[in-house]
């Protein structure tokens, strides 16, 4: 029987498309903007969308790729595809923090003029942008790491967006060349923990370290008061891509209940999917002694 390997995110790909276009289309302006205005913190949240821009097509790509149906050779699919997607949103945003931080030291020693009236116009436009990208993104963000990472950068926009706009007043009002300087070093802060979340959610799954909402030995508790079984042993879980945990586990029962080993591995599944969420496992049933005869075996 075969499984569906649809992933989380690929019932959002419309709106990441729209998002997309939408990220294009405010780094555009921007650019213009920062080079009318000089201001670097708007050719910074340029570079930002521009970073943005290629995470949410690398996403997209990631989203096809891994919703193509499985072969012998990759009985998952592409799947891990989003999660690969998802590390190299954060590697980029770690140079774009790297980039912007470096550009505003060198204005802050040595200031330009920036024109504040014009660089709230473009500002407001990309702010006005950001919170409907956002708004598209927010119900996927919860149920795909690859989603939430097109959503931290579009989010990251947002507030990047709020603090050139508050840079364009100080600007306007008081002259004060320099707070564009603070503000571009601002947004380089505000994206750096976040691009190493992401970051880490992303190597913990390619590592196949458990997921962190699953308690293994809460898992093994509860197999083990399925009527029948004596122990378990040999059980690990992974990730496979957001929202896809997978399970396997050698599961030693009575001899009397080797007589209806079909009704015993759906009650088992059945403790997986209903306390779990678990969907995808693989349960070894074995009579007791058999762990004796056994070669590798973890507990």
């Amino acid at each position: 029987m075969g499984h569906d390997h649809r992933t989380a995110a690929g019932a959002h790909r419309g709106r990441l498309l729209l998002v997309l276009c939408l990220t294009l289309g405010v780094m555009a302006l921007q650019v213009v903007g920062g080079l009318a205005t000089g201001s670097l913190a708007l050719l910074a949240d340029a570079g930002h969308m521009a970073v943005d821009s290629f995470g949410i097509a690398l996403a997209l790509l990631a989203i096809w790729i891994a919703n193509r149906p499985s072969g012998p050779g990759r009985t998952f699919g592409l799947q891990r595809a989003e999660i690969l997607a998802a590390a190299a949103n954060a590697l980029l945003l770690f140079l774009l923090c790297a980039f912007v931080g470096y550009e505003a030291v060198h204005r802050l020693l040595d200031p330009e003029p920036v024109a504040g009236p014009a660089m709230l116009a473009f500002s407001a436009a990309g702010l006005v942008a950001n919170l409907v990208g956002l708004a598209l993104l927010h119900r996927g963000q919860a149920e795909s790491l690859n989603l939430r990472g097109a959503y931290l950068e579009v989010l990251g926009d947002l507030l990047s967006s709020v603090g050139v706009v508050a840079a364009s007043l100080i600007i306007w009002a008081t002259g004060w060349d320099r707070v564009d300087s603070v503000v571009s070093i601002a947004i380089a802060l505000f994206i750096a923990p976040r691009a190493w979340h992401l970051l880490n959610e992303a190597l913990h799954i390619l590592l196949e370290a458990a997921p962190r909402d699953i308690d293994l030995g809460e898992v093994r508790r509860h197999l083990r008061t399925q009527p029948g079984v004596v122990d378990v042993h040999d059980l690990h879980a992974w990730t496979i891509t957001s929202g896809m945990p997978v399970l396997s586990a050698h599961v030693v029962v009575e001899d009397a209940a080797l007589a209806d080993t079909g009704r015993l591995l759906d009650r088992l599944h059945e403790c997986l999917s209903g306390h779990f969420a678990i969907e995808h496992s693989t349960l070894q049933v074995e009579p007791v002694g058999h762990v004796q005869h056994e070669g590798a075996r973890h507990e």
